[in-house]
């Protein structure tokens, strides 16, 4: 059976190349993954911090897992593990790559972004996505903050049939999603809705399609200044 070309979200906007820097199959390869890991990535801050919230009983919030986690997460029943991120040549992706195969975990990779604001193909890609993918599941970036928390608005919308205005608690500080800061354009794509979408009775993805043109949104969005401080310069957000 032949496999369906993956779509663009799926590459992370990343063309796929052999990752013969990180050839798990070599032990030098597998430590040379580990390191960058570490300190290209931050991995070691997320040893004990996962940033890990059950949103329903099926869907799991989380940043970036390391292999021994996703092994845990295979324990408790996770059947998928959608990579927000993309970066499919990277030394993350490499080793969550393998860890999911190992475990019996199918992997997806969804590119969205979390200074840009959402475009109409990742809001439709995001429904047939939480349609389609086997559950438990668990979703993630690299903090699982703002990406994390533009899908959980959309998984609790979509699959959980929320309405926006409920869902958006998603957007929280809990999760450590700073709306102040350029991550807040987030918040400014739902809130537009609610005011321009809502009121004429179109769904999200109607709203989306007809009166919504992302580059316009996110060059009326005005971030705050120690938002982006906090968020670009304190917690160096991917």
């Amino acid at each position: 059976m032949s496999r369906r070309p993956l779509r663009f979200w799926e590459l992370g906007g990343i063309h796929p190349a052999p990752m013969a820097e990180f050839d798990l199959s070599s032990t030098s390869g597998r430590l040379a993954a580990h390191f960058d890991a570490n300190w290209r990535d931050h991995a070691f801050l997320r040893v004990w911090w996962t940033n890990a919230h059950w949103i329903s009983d099926e869907m799991v919030r989380t940043n970036q897992p390391w292999p021994f986690q996703i092994r845990r997460w295979a324990k408790r029943g996770i059947k998928t593990i959608v990579n927000l991120r993309g970066g499919v040549n990277s030394s993350f992706h490499a080793l969550e790559r393998d860890a999911c195969a190992k475990a019996g975990i199918t992997l997806e990779n969804f590119l969205v972004t979390s200074r840009g604001a959402p475009t109409l193909e990742q809001v439709r890609g995001a429904k047939e996505l939480f349609e389609r993918i086997q559950y438990p599941a668990l979703m993630h970036c690299k903090s699982g903050a703002d990406r994390a928390g533009l899908m959980s608005v959309l998984y609790m919308h979509f699959r959980k049939g929320e309405p926006i205005e409920t869902a958006v608690r998603m957007l929280g500080l809990r999760y450590g999603h700073v709306k102040q800061g350029k991550t807040g354009v987030i918040d400014y794509y739902f809130q537009q809705y609610l005011k321009l979408g809502k009121p004429k009775g179109l769904s999200l993805i109607e709203w989306t399609e007809r009166d919504y043109d992302p580059d316009k949104l996110k060059a009326e969005f005005r971030s705050q200044g120690w938002g982006d401080v906090l968020v670009d310069t304190i917690l160096r957000r991917e």
